[in-house]
């Protein structure tokens, strides 16, 4: 019997069923506990459990029909239940294979396996082990199950064999040992140090310790391997033995041979990133690009090209299983061509995720297919909403910690306004009916085909013409709150882009792992794009960035959207352009005239202080540089700023050192109007990059009634050379109140005893001098400085040991509130409310976040 509709008829969908609303709670209970900052005990979340169980139970039995309110009620607070418990037990146990940190810092010897394709850079090889055992001092320890670890290449810091480890005695340098090849299944014995998960943590920020939670990595570290230490050993190969080994070996190979063949570097990334979802390929020049012109879920294996792939196989498939009955019916009598096609369709997809990698966006796309897939051949017919919810359950039960990821909501966001969108209409009728007339011209019998196929080809093209635009409408505010940057030329781009990729670029890369010549004509086809999306990018008015909006605000931004696009009367449509105007006109709260306000970021071991008037703002130093493509300014200084909506006025580098000025290349190329000073030389690179002036003392300036005064280092200290810690800028900030604050950079005593020559230095805020090294802030200074709150910028677990004990030790006799960035995170410090601060990794607390034992954010005296 057929089963098609014929015209005219609509599918007839079955009622809501009652398990939907057993989904929608399960969604809502794992929201619900993401937002702990601490985990319960486990006889909690049993218990949570057991009430969910109930619930269930209570709920599945049929109710009178004058009670189905209660009933569904029921229904969605099991889910609830459910949700919350189930998500809660997973992150205890999780929780429980933490790093002891006792064994923090520690050397330890590690056996263990490669478990995937390692991440190659210029700087070092980045790989996850596998650990089968591990040693300390002869003493057999426990470690969690899987590790982080970078092998550097290069020269490293040692400390002397019978000095501590501190700023004094790190003067042996000692070349490293190169990285030997490595490949995913062998076994490696190495010596490593390992530190508990920890990143920075500054407002509006990319949460690492979240990632790396959601990876499954408890610990990271570094491969240990300088001329004193035991050189890391590879003892078997395991590929043979496991099938993952093999297909990531298989990757590997073909990464391999797509940089051998590909001469361009730039190009060789996006096709290792195409090909094999190696997204770190990509050059960082080229992601500004792609973020620009609004691209980069193009570049990587992304739900798109999953979903592509998955159609096109299913549509081979199913075109070659209906064949089959040409030569014999058993495999149509068997299986239907379209349920052939429907699962060949997902088992090729599922073959594609796992060549790519399997990351985690790949793994919701195929759950989701999963899930229409078995829908679909169960004969059901629900709604969009109910499929909708149904597959965001299914995923949100395999991944709960998806619902924090931008990819996550993005996607579904996109789904479901396609599917609330769609107008359902045909193509026209002149796009398939073909001329009576015509076919009986035997001469012309080829133009209604031709025309046909024409108006077929027109009506793909206005269809993904509108979706696009109706995507980009609906997305705006919420890719604003996700990123704070939104992109112009989008539309134009994607439009370009998205047939160039999907239906050129990627069918050759894939092609090209049977046939490597296809490279290179998906080579060239990425060079023409780059050429035109270069040209995109670099329009004035390419992007528009917003300050970071309430959750609120974004909320209505994209109710506001989604009511724009929907299928509904013009009178309901015109609704939503109130609602996207908080979006578009929010203005964060900025210091009134005559205050100010200091944000110390966390950038790690360096310097960097936003300091903000009413209309002006000033940058003290750019932080660390990372590696040779990453530093703070690109990763931290740059989102910061643009989650503000600050635009800088000056750049104030204290001195020339990297851990200082490693940022500052990034910060003033997204801030070309900027100002530059400096105690730097004439032929350092960032002066050559950006036109500056020298600070001295005497240098004095008013913004919005708040003063700044130049206090270091004197003019003629230029004449002669020096220690570039010696020529640090010192600046002191002075509110209408008389509240002030002192940035000092990495002066040392003999510089601090010059400021007490000067003059009064008293300030409510002091920069701690050197990060806390043994060699600033000398008791005779802090006498005169008489500080409320000292910011001590230096990273977790540093090299250096900073800030020292010895110097805590006189701020706490002194009475004076020390704030350090590895326990703080990013500080905020107001003068209208000189005894109030603000620590970012305190505000936005979560039970994922990395806690050091017996460590407050401030130490009080």
């Amino acid at each position: 019997m057929n089963n098609e509709l014929l015209p005219g008829q609509h599918a007839k969908l079955s009622a809501p069923p009652t398990p939907i609303w057993l989904l929608l709670g399960l969604v809502l209970g794992t929201a619900f506990q993401l937002q702990q900052a601490t985990l319960a005990a486990d006889s909690f979340y049993a218990a949570g459990l057991a009430a969910g169980l109930v619930g269930l139970v209570l709920g599945i039995f049929r109710w009178p029909q004058s009670i189905q309110l209660p009933r569904l009620l029921v229904m969605v607070l099991a889910g609830m239940a459910l949700g919350f418990s189930l998500t809660g037990l997973r992150a205890a146990a999780f929780d429980a294979q933490a790093l002891n940190p006792a064994l923090e810092g520690r050397d330890i010897q590690v056996t263990g396996v490669v478990q995937a394709m390692p991440r190659q850079g210029e700087d070092a090889v980045r790989f996850r082990l596998k650990v089968e055992s591990a040693w300390l001092e002869g003493q057999p320890v426990v470690l969690p199950p899987q590790l982080y670890l970078g092998w550097y290449a290069g020269f490293f810091m040692a400390p002397r064999p019978t000095a501590p480890a501190d700023a004094e005695s790190l003067t042996l340098l000692q070349l490293q040992r190169q990285p030997q090849p490595m490949r995913a299944g062998e076994r490696w014995q190495m010596t490593v140090r390992l530190k508990a998960p920890h990143g920075s943590s500054n407002p509006h920020a990319f949460d690492y310790e979240l990632w790396l939670w959601e990876q499954g990595l408890q610990a990271t570290g570094s491969v240990r391997a300088g001329v004193r230490d035991t050189p890391p050993e590879k003892l078997s190969d395991q590929a043979s033995h496991n099938p993952r080994y093999a297909v990531e070996r298989a990757r590997q190979s073909v990464r391999e041979a797509i940089f051998e063949r590909i001469d361009s570097s730039q190009r060789a990334g996006v096709l290792a990133a195409l090909v094999l979802g190696d997204q770190n390929a990509i050059e960082r020049a080229d992601w500004d690009v792609f973020r620009a012109t609004g691209i980069s879920h193009l570049v990587s294996i992304s739900g798109l090209h999953i979903t592509l792939f998955a159609w096109l196989a299913s549509r081979v498939l199913g075109w070659l299983w209906g064949r089959s009955a040409l030569l014999t019916p058993r495999l149509c009598l068997w299986l239907p061509a379209s349920s052939a096609a429907a699962w060949g369709g997902l088992l090729m997809a599922t073959t594609y995720a796992v060549f790519s990698g399997l990351g985690l966006p790949a793994q919701r796309t195929i759950l989701m297919l999963a899930v229409v897939v078995l829908l679909r051949q169960s004969g059901r017919q629900w709604a969009w909403p109910h499929i909708w919810l149904l597959a965001m359950a299914v995923v949100v039960a395999f991944d709960p910690w998806a619902l924090l990821q931008a990819g996550f909501w993005l996607s579904f966001v996109a789904v479901g306004v396609l599917f609330a969108s769609d107008p359902g209409t045909p193509l026209p009728p002149q796009a398939t009916a073909v001329s009576a007339a015509a076919l009986r011209s035997a001469r012309w019998r080829w133009l209604p085909y031709l025309q046909a196929w024409l108006l077929h080809v027109a009506g793909g093209f206005w269809r993904m013409l509108r979706q696009q635009w109706v995507i980009t409408l609906a997305l705006t505010p919420l890719t604003l709150l996700l990123f704070n940057q939104v992109s112009v030329v989008g539309l134009l781009a994607n439009i370009l882009a998205i047939p160039a990729v999907t239906l050129l670029i990627t069918p050759l890369a894939l092609l090209g792992v049977a046939w490597s010549p296809l490279w290179d004509l998906a080579a060239w086809l990425i060079g023409v794009l780059m050429s035109v999306l270069e040209v995109l990018a670099a329009w004035p008015m390419a992007t528009l960035s917003q300050a970071a909006v309430p959750v609120w605000c974004a909320a209505a931004g994209v109710v506001g959207g989604l009511l724009l696009v929907m299928r509904l009367p013009w009178h309901w449509r015109v609704l939503g352009v109130p609602l996207l105007l908080p979006v578009l006109l929010w203005q964060p709260l900025l210091p009134e005239i005559g205050q100010f306000e200091v944000l110390a970021a966390d950038i790690g071991q360096g310097n960097s202080v936003l300091v903000r008037t009413a209309n002006h703002a000033l940058l003290y130093d750019a932080g660390p540089r990372f590696s040779r493509d990453s530093d703070a300014g690109d990763r931290v200084l740059v989102p910061l700023l643009r989650a503000l909506g600050e635009r800088l006025d000056l750049v104030l580098l204290s001195h020339r050192d990297a851990d200082h000025v490693g940022g500052a290349a990034s910060v003033l190329a997204m801030q070309p109007q900027a100002g530059l000073s400096s105690s730097m030389d004439a032929d350092h690179e960032l002066q050559q990059l950006r036109l500056g002036t020298r600070c001295a003392t005497g240098q004095r300036w008013q913004w919005d009634g708040v003063d700044f005064e130049m206090l270091h280092p004197d003019p003629v200290a230029y004449d002669a050379p020096a220690r570039s810690n010696t020529m640090s800028c010192v600046l002191r900030i002075s509110s209408a109140s008389r509240v002030s604050a002192l940035l000092v950079g990495d002066i040392e005593v003999r510089q601090e005893q010059s400021l007490l020559r000067a003059g009064s230095i008293q300030s409510d805020l002091l920069l701690m001098p050197h990060h806390g090294s043994k060699t600033s802030s000398s008791a005779s200074f802090l006498d005169a400085v008489q500080p409320q709150l000292a910011l001590a910028q230096a990273g977790y677990r540093n090299r250096f040991n900073h800030p020292a004990p010895e110097v805590l030790g006189r701020y706490r006799e002194r009475n004076i509130t020390v704030l350090q960035s590895a326990h703080c995170g990013a500080a905020t410090w107001r003068s209208v409310q000189p005894a109030d601060w603000t620590c970012e990794r305190e505000k936005e607390r979560h039970y994922w976040h990395h806690r050091v034992p017996g460590a407050a954010p401030a130490l009080r005296p």
